[in-house]
């Protein structure tokens, strides 16, 4: 057994916000982590009316209790330029009251969602009359790492209790207080409720440390989630010994193909480009076909001018965009988060597949055109977790494709792809049914 788990020291105090000794990190870590674990196995077979009423009534909690949020809130705010905080990053990180009603409605949605604990995904009997039961059930515990925003708090506690697993929240330090006085109101009605006691944690130490404390616990931790940067995710891929569900950027295409309609192609890339720049489903890098690019690319280049978004283009594409600059190699694999894009004109669908495949991170790619024949060979060429035809890439969310609130979304090819909702925080087992049955 790992020795962090058998130290006996006084206990971490969770109201310290500082560093302390290594050894009471660990030893508190390793606590937290029990007590998941044995919350985790309370609520995998809770009913599902209790979690949709701790659901409904912690909505009602944060609204009531709105004050002390924004109270919480302020001290963060003030703190916020101390981190070097952007102003739309502080931003983010504000509340007030409209944005506390709408968590609780997203706390409410997510009530109304099927729950998917218990859901039969498969079900035969054998030639000798042996039943067999696929059933879908939670993932256990869940470590989700995140950064400033301190509505995700509600959101990530609700999905995971939601899916029927405890989950161990570590905030950014940017929102401690906030993420402290929303987790405090929802398990203050937890236990009104019925859950266990443990079933959402907050980590309470800002110190980093915790983080790699938590990733060496795999015994007690089911998978680990990160969002955020990409130099979090990379180190939480490295350190976990658990399965880690995740992305590192979101450098999305949109490949304008030889039947495009040049208007739609325009709008679509505007749409993808400048809805909102600093998201991972954000386009960063256009592609098209070179038979339609004079007509094209003039428009397009027109659309995005009123963004003020620098184009970096290859030097076919850079004569069709006055007033573009030329590409370097670093930016076809470039996630820019913000008012710039790579521009490249190419003679085929299948040299923007392989394109691509190249630079993507596999997360949405997104074709424009009119031939169903050209939409069906990008699909099943393109190696991404969402394919769009005639489509923006920023409808790869999992409120959009009709899943609810998700948790992240995930370039990963195992265990969950794409948005992960409720469902992807689950797995399954087989329940056999015999009478008597002996094996021979």
């Amino acid at each position: 057994m790992d020795h962090r788990r058998q130290t006996r020291s006084k206990p971490y105090r969770k109201d310290v916000m500082n560093t302390a000794t290594a050894t009471d990190l660990a030893a508190y870590c390793a606590e937290t982590a029990r007590n998941a674990k044995s919350a985790s196995a309370e609520l995998a077979i809770l009913d599902a009316s209790a979690k949709n009423r701790w659901l409904n009534e912690s909505a009602d909690a944060l609204i009531s209790g709105a004050e002390s949020i924004i109270e919480a809130n302020a001290k963060d705010l003030d703190a916020a330029p101390g981190y070097g905080l952007t102003d739309a990053a502080i931003d983010r990180l504000r509340l007030d009251r409209q944005r506390i009603e709408g968590i609780a409605t997203a706390l409410r949605e997510i009530a109304m969602l099927p729950d998917p604990i218990g859901e039969v995904l498969d079900g035969f009997t054998r030639p000798g009359g042996l039943q067999i039961i696929k059933k879908r059930v939670p993932l256990g515990v869940v470590f989700f790492i995140y950064e400033s925003r301190p509505n995700v708090t509600a959101d990530a506690a609700a999905i995971c209790v939601k899916s029927g697993n405890a989950v161990i929240l570590r905030g950014g330090k940017e929102a401690i207080h906030s993420s402290q006085a929303i987790v405090n109101l929802m398990c203050e009605v937890a236990e009104r409720c019925g859950l266990p006691k443990h079933a959402v944690q907050l980590v309470n130490t800002t110190d980093r440390a915790a983080v790699g404390e938590f990733l060496g616990l795999g015994d007690l931790i089911d998978v680990a989630i990160p969002r955020g940067g990409e130099g979090l995710i990379r180190r939480v891929a490295a350190e976990a010994t658990m399965p880690v569900i995740k992305h590192y950027d979101g450098n999305c295409h949109v490949y304008v193909d030889e039947t495009a309609d040049v208007e739609m192609a325009a709008s679509i890339v505007e749409n993808a480009k400048c809805q909102r720049m600093g998201v991972c489903n954000a386009c960063e890098s256009l592609l098209v076909h070179e038979s339609i690019a004079a007509k094209a690319l003039p428009k397009i280049a027109e659309k995005l001018a009123q963004h003020s978004v620098e184009i970096r283009a290859d030097q076919r594409a850079k004569t069709l965009i006055p007033g573009s600059i030329s590409a370097t190699d670093d930016d076809w694999g470039a996630e820019y988060l913000g008012p710039t894009i790579s521009v490249a004109v190419v003679d085929s669908i299948d040299e923007a597949i392989s394109h691509i495949n190249r630079y993507s991170s596999h997360h949405t790619e997104a074709i424009v055109t009119s031939s169903l024949a050209a939409a069906e060979t990008f699909t099943a060429g393109i190696d991404s977790s969402a394919v769009m035809v005639n489509a923006s890439t920023r409808f790869n969310d999992g409120g959009v494709f009709g899943l609810g609130a998700e948790i992240g979304i995930s370039t990963d090819k195992f265990h969950a792809r794409g948005p992960c909702g409720l469902r992807e925080l689950t797995t399954y087992k087989y329940i056999v049914k015999g009478n008597g049955h002996l094996r021979t």
